[in-house]
């Protein structure tokens, strides 16, 4: 636990992020989580939890100030990425995590369990059959697919009106771009400074009005 967690204040320290001590004890505990459940179901390729707190935590903890809304989902959440460490840092908002190997799911409900985690809803599902009574403020996607499959199979998941995609990205996907259907425009494109993550990283901000 230490060392994680003084790895973890260090590379806060190097963004404006605000994260309190308790946050900062449930992003630990989700790393020492995933590490052990790793061991037995494959649930990432990057072993080393130091490498996790860089390429997991950090990565999906940079969105946050980008969240504008209640509602989110999180397809292809794997386990737990980014909406996991979004939630603890949101706790004032609602994440539905969708995914649709049961593993997944059931160490996603697990770590809630541990940690605590209210404000997270983990659903088994594919997600062009996914059919939420609620629609989302925004759809987010890490390393789901292409954002053209991304916004083709999640096109019934934001809001009409004012809902968004959030597509993560390394370097800018310009070849996507250029492709995305004729109804998906391009609103903005954030990029995001990731402490000790080699690589670029992108957040793309995508309408379904276009």
């Amino acid at each position: 636990m230490g060392t994680l967690r003084t790895q973890l204040d260090r590379l806060i320290e190097q963004t404006s992020l605000s994260v309190s001590d308790e946050q900062r004890i449930q992003l630990v505990g989700y790393v020492e989580l995933l590490d052990k459940w790793n061991k037995a179901y494959n649930l990432t390729s990057v072993r080393n939890p130091e490498d996790m707190l860089v390429r997991h935590i950090m990565d999906s903890i940079v969105v946050s100030p980008y969240l504008h809304g209640q509602r989110f989902i999180d397809v292809g959440t794997g386990p737990g990425l980014p909406g996991i460490p979004l939630a603890i840092m949101n706790p004032d908002k609602e994440f539905h995590l969708l995914d649709s190997l049961g593993k997944r799911i059931r160490f996603i409900k697990q770590t809630l369990h541990e940690l605590k985690i209210q404000n997270v809803t983990a659903v088994q599902h594919r997600v062009e059959e996914y059919q939420p009574e609620e629609k989302f403020d925004a759809v987010i996607s890490r390393a789901f697919a292409s954002m053209i499959d991304m916004v083709n199979w999640c096109r019934h998941l934001p809001k009409e009106d004012s809902g968004v995609f959030l597509a993560l990205k390394g370097q800018m996907p310009t070849d996507e771009i250029d492709q995305l259907p004729a109804w998906c425009s391009v609103m903005d494109i954030k990029y995001l400074t990731v402490p000790e993550l080699k690589g670029e990283r992108h957040l793309v901000i995508l309408s379904r009005k276009g």
